[in-house]
């Protein structure tokens, strides 16, 4: 079927502000772009529905590039913690969920946030105790690198004084023992013990998740979920069974090396149009909120303590071996500079194959003005996360000093240095919404006291945009066939009410999701 779409601004993001009139899907594919009535008159024997935008804006579907389907499907369907802002209202939600819980069932909260609360500080197992000894009760930090679990939990993954810290994580303890309080790795040790997800239930996360993203005005997301689930084959099938032609979705899915042999084993099986797999996903550190981010100066507010790197060297280089075998791109998670600088490290020993998808360094907090220069040298994109400057701010000062503050969050200057970068959220860590993540990447500004940090870091509207959508499709090898609005392009396309381009960033979050079209469907009508 043959559609025209019309009638409002429709910016290619092939250039700043660059418009076309008109464009002209079919089968899923944008054919031609141009002035509408040229294109009515050339393809009026196919045209089969005009869509007027009714003044409306057009750009190319938003893609958010660094995301967890399941977990956000799941921070949507469990208790949310992250808006409470004292340790108190905390627990009094915990309580209300007692008497709903069959016997022995496991309590779990999403994304809690000392750093946001009144009163900055780690809940005590004790105080888990309190509410419930006989469920299992475990709290997820927003950042998802630590967690607190209250005895019972800790007593059926058989964790004890004797406990040693795993590789890579650490058990908090004090002069009674064991906090409860797990850092990084060491969170598996409770993980293990709690009961798996039915595939029923993970197919229900992902369709709340996709939901809600469509809603959001985005038609694709690189999700991380395969090895968290118990099962790598019931975790994909899921994603298989929910993401259909009836209901699509770009689903990119970059595999944890846990499972990365799974994967080995069905990715010839998978002809599901909408569901891919990715980069071999690695930890290389953990997070700056617990301390655990690898630097390679000192946290200013912990003297001692650099973080610390997840693997050892030759088991990192190891890591990146296998997936080269593989023909795999890479994705790893580093924050802190001695982390970027390893992954650097290790990438050039172990380089990518340039006809391949790049690799990926995701989020690189931290950066060193000598990191720049060996990073371009590489095949390989920075994935950021621009809402993490309006949530770190002003607390990440006191972890790393003002000394260091050149070098956070550094989005101009990897773009100066011609770094690639694309844009995501890294939900459900952060808000779903691209458009926060466009205005903080624009203004840098802190939702805690609403000032700026870095200027100089600040990126234009184009460049904001670009990150979600041109740089989203260069991240895994598509710029050529999404990311812009260009005959040959998928008509993957997001509609606002209003031009990004026209507004003072301040109001960017008064933009109402018009539409959201995947594949040519609209499959989200925020006005219907």
């Amino acid at each position: 079927m043959g559609e025209l779409w019309f009638g409002g601004t429709i910016y290619t993001m092939e250039m700043p502000e660059e418009t076309v009139e008109a464009l002209y899907v079919h089968n899923g594919m944008i054919i031609a772009t141009g002035a509408v009535d040229e294109l009515r008159y050339k393809y009026k024997k196919e045209i089969e529905q005009e869509h007027n935008l009714q003044g409306h804006v057009m750009y190319p579907g938003f893609v958010d590039s660094h995301l967890h389907i399941i977990n956000h499907g799941e921070k949507l369907l469990r208790l949310n913690l992250a808006y409470f802002k004292t340790p108190e209202e905390v627990k009094d939600a915990l309580r209300t969920q007692v008497p709903h819980l069959e016997d022995g069932e496991w309590m779990i909260g999403e994304g809690w946030n000392e750093n946001q609360w009144e009163e900055p500080r780690i809940i005590h197992k004790t105080e888990l105790d309190e509410i419930s000894t006989t469920h299992p009760i475990m709290l997820t930090r927003v950042c998802r690198h630590a967690l607190i679990a209250n005895s019972k939990a800790m007593e059926l993954a058989g964790v004890t004084t004797e406990t040693k810290d795993p590789q890579g994580g650490k058990i908090i303890r004090d002069e009674n023992g064991i906090t409860g309080y797990f850092l990084d790795t060491a969170q598996d040790l409770i993980k293990k013990a709690m009961p798996t997800h039915s595939q029923s239930f993970l197919q229900k996360a992902i369709r709340s998740a996709v939901e809600d993203l469509m809603k959001n005005g985005i038609v694709g997301g690189h999700s991380e979920d395969l090895a968290y689930y118990g099962d790598f084959g019931k975790t994909y099938n899921a994603f298989l069974e929910t993401i259909q032609n009836d209901f699509p979705f770009r689903a990119h899915l970059l595999v944890h090396h846990h499972v990365v042999d799974d994967m080995q084993q069905v990715k010839e099986l998978a002809h599901n149009p909408y569901v891919e797999f990715g980069a071999m996903k690695v930890f290389s550190d953990g997070a700056l909120g617990g301390r655990t981010a690898w630097l390679s100066e000192d946290y200013s507010d912990d003297p001692g303590n650099k973080g610390m790197p997840i693997h050892t060297d030759k088991d990192l280089s190891a890591l990146v071996r296998k997936a080269r075998e593989y023909n795999m791109p890479v994705a790893i998670h580093a924050i802190g500079d001695a982390a970027v600088e390893a992954v650097i490290e290790v990438m050039e020993e172990h380089p990518a194959n340039r006809a391949n998808i790049p690799d990926r360094i995701i989020h690189a907090q931290i950066m060193r003005d000598d990191l720049y220069e060996r990073l371009r040298s590489l095949h390989a994109i920075v994935d950021i996360q621009p809402t993490f400057v309006g949530s770190d701010f002003p607390w990440v000062i006191e972890r790393i000093g003002e000394g260091r503050i050149p070098n956070a969050y550094p989005w101009k200057k990897l773009l100066q240095h011609e770094i690639p970068c694309a844009g995501g959220s890294d939900a459900p860590i952060e808000e779903i919404n691209p458009l926060l993540g466009i205005q903080a990447a624009v203004l840098r500004q802190s939702y805690h006291d609403h000032e700026a940090y870095g200027d100089e870091q600040k990126l234009t509207m184009f460049e904001a945009i670009s990150l979600y959508t041109t740089g989203s499709a260069y991240a895994i090898g598509k710029e050529k066939e999404t990311g812009k609005i260009l005959p040959g392009y998928k008509a993957d396309l997001t509609v606002l009410d209003r031009d990004l381009f026209s507004m003072t960033p301040e109001n960017l979050l008064q933009v109402v999701v018009s539409k959201t079209i995947i594949a040519g469907n609209i499959v989200y009508d925020g006005f219907a």
